[in-house]
């Protein structure tokens, strides 16, 4: 039998499709996802959950000219196959393939590009204006998960929405979960209304009265009686307070339904929030039962949902079980993440230590400013957010960590290039934007067990620090049983040489290590150090040996501008020595999903392209010849 999904190359092709036929078509495409997403990886759960959603917003909107705002972007699959990409869907994620993310260079569907959670009300509403500015008339629609509503942006932005704007549409997709199961008292209030027995059963009067009198005059009557009996039952409903007229709970899986609340929302003259409840992971048993597994994961099973195991512990896992022997040794040793327990592997902390441990939502500022409050009162507190997450937090650092010295760890998952995910979630950029920090210091373990011994160091440490690490599996270095304090400030110099000096910074050690048995295979003398620590920098051990070699060497998963290898160039100015250095590190440019090795050769990242430049200085240098600084 013919798929419907082979119909359909634009939305207008949806719209030729009859209602009731929709439910077939939403189930070709959980399984075009499933069977996709099974060999590329992606996140499954949150599209599984928006299928009938999408199609929906579709078949009653027009885009590109209304506008389809999604927060985070992640759950735009179905959004992306119904919009001109269906037959390029199963290069998700893969290099030169679409993106995992909504994308403004990829289509001119994708009215805004994210990848963080909180921005599409504050996108929506600066869309909304501009519209009504210049007299258009055009929708705009913000999809929102309910985690999004854990974000000070978004009340920001729900704090401005009602005296800025008569028309704008904010869809509440309320699944209960980010990545992890939702918390705080926002999720607790949308729960409360999801299930106040009074107001199920006004729903369902309401209903039976459209059911049985079709039409705008009686559908305007109804919705009318619906508000007025809403604000008996709740005096106080926030998102009324904050000028919006609240609509629902109303099943996302109900197509028929959606289609006709779309049809009335289009046509109102105020701002509306409709509130939609979806099963995420709908569709496919493995996800429903493993809702965080299935969030994002890699390849797995098409039939069971299960995934290849390593032998080899990822750097998150060592995080989290340093943290439980810390919190052991240091009653005043807690645990603070923003939504990420499993992502960070603080859930196999927060069951040894329920009453240490803070799952405080999506709010990274939020979680930075606690943890300082925390300290203040003599507790140690290890943040863990992802480094492309603390960019949200980025003031509080500065404003309430640093400047008062407190003791905060700053625990960078996900520091450095994070691969299928793409530019939203690089973590290139960390180094460059605390390193300028007075107070902090920051150091990035070579391996497992040194990753236990800077969680351990930063326990005895009184102020501020920062340690990233990378994603994925470690090298296998075993982690020895008691960790080692670590001489902040020195660097560990690996390998004596006498004509280069390669500094690799973190798991780049190994890159580094490949280079020098390059060069000594080559007949140079190769010297190899792991800084340890960025700040503070070692700047004894670079002294010593850009005095005696010919050439410095810096790798670093990192951007080149403000990195590592600058933090060298300007260390060797101080010192008034000229030694040239050559840098390989990511370029001035966000870099685009895909496959680590294949990006690190792309842009040079390898120990070919190193090769290659420092050759070039050091026959120059035998030649007589003019010495560059790389």
């Amino acid at each position: 039998m013919d798929r419907l999904l082979d119909q359909i190359d634009s939305p207008s092709d949806l719209k030729k499709i009859p209602i009731p036929e929709l439910p077939k078509l939403a189930e070709e495409i959980r399984q075009e996802m499933i069977t996709v997403l099974s060999k590329n990886g992606g996140h499954l759960g949150p599209n599984l959950g928006v299928v009938e959603l999408t199609l929906a917003l579709h078949y009653v909107f027009d885009v590109p000219k209304d506008n389809f705002v999604f927060d985070v972007s992640h759950q735009a699959y179905v959004h992306k196959i119904l919009t001109g990409r269906k037959n390029r869907f199963h290069t998700i994620r893969q290099p030169g393939g679409i993106s995992g993310f909504m994308c403004r260079e990829e289509s001119e569907y994708d009215c805004y590009g994210a990848g963080h959670a909180g921005t599409a009300l504050s996108a929506a509403l600066g869309m909304a204006v501009g519209r009504d500015r210049r007299g258009g008339k055009e929708h705009v629609i913000a999809l929102c998960g309910d985690a999004a509503f854990t974000c000070g942006i978004t009340f920001e932005a729900l704090n401005n929405i009602a005296s800025t704007t008569q028309r704008l549409i904010v869809i509440l997709n309320d699944n209960e979960w980010s990545i992890d199961k939702n918390v705080g008292a926002i999720a607790s209030y949308f729960n409360k209304i999801v299930t106040n027995p009074a107001y199920s059963y006004l729903r369902d009067r309401v209903e039976k009265v459209l059911e049985k009198w079709p039409g705008k005059n009686v559908l305007k009557v109804a919705r009318k009686a619906e508000e007025a009996f809403k604000s008996l039952l709740w005096p106080s409903v926030i998102f009324e307070e904050l000028g919006l007229t609240y609509h629902g709970p109303i099943d996302g899986h109900d197509i028929p339904r959606l289609i006709s609340t779309f049809e009335f929302l289009k046509n109102q003259e105020y701002p509306v929030l409709l509130h939609v409840i979806t099963q995420k992971g709908r569709g496919f048993p493995p996800a429903l039962e493993k809702q965080k597994k299935f969030h994002g994961l890699g390849p797995y099973n098409p039939i069971t949902g299960e995934t290849p195991t390593s032998p080899r512990k990822t750097y998150s896992e060592v995080f989290a079980e340093t943290m439980i022997k810390l919190a052991d040794m240091n009653r005043n040793v807690v645990a603070i993440t923003a939504a990420m327990p499993n992502g960070t592997a603080l859930d196999k902390f927060q069951p040894k230590f329920p009453d240490r441990y803070f799952d405080v939502g999506i709010a990274e500022e939020h979680a930075v400013i606690f943890a300082a409050g925390l300290a203040t009162k003599g507790f140690k507190p290890y943040c863990a957010i992802y480094s492309t997450f603390l960019q949200r937090a980025y003031d509080p650092i500065i404003h309430d960590v640093c400047l008062q010295k407190l003791p905060v760890v700053f625990c960078l998952d996900r520091g450095g290039l994070s691969g299928d995910d793409g530019p939203t979630h690089h973590g290139l950029f960390d180094v460059a934007y605390l390193r300028t920090v007075p107070n902090i210091t920051i150091m990035h373990p070579k391996d497992e067990d040194e990753l236990a011994d800077m969680l351990f160091t930063a326990m005895h440490h009184p102020g501020p620090v920062a340690i990233r690490y990378p994603r994925g599996t470690g090298s296998g270095v075993a982690v020895k049983e008691q960790p080692e304090l670590i001489p902040i400030g020195r660097a560990e110099v690996l390998q004596h040489g006498r004509e280069v000096a390669i500094f690799g910074l973190g798991v780049m050690i190994e890159m580094a290590k490949e280079l020098a048995a390059r060069f000594e295979e080559l007949g140079y003398s190769a010297a190899l150090i792991n800084p340890r620590t960025v700040k503070p920098f070692d700047r004894g051990t670079l002294e010593f040996f850009a005095r005696h070699v010919e050439l410095v060497v810096t790798i670093e998963d990192h951007v080149l501008a403000g990195g590592f290898g600058s933090l060298v160039l300007e260390e060797l100015q101080q010192l008034g020595l000229r030694t040239p250095v050559v840098r390989i590190g990511w370029p001035d440019q966000f870099i685009e999903h895909g496959k680590v090795d294949i990006l690190r050769k792309k842009y040079g990242l390898t120990v070919e392209n190193a090769l290659e430049q420092s050759l070039k200085i050091l026959k120059g240098s035998k030649a007589g010849g003019h010495l560059e600084i790389a």
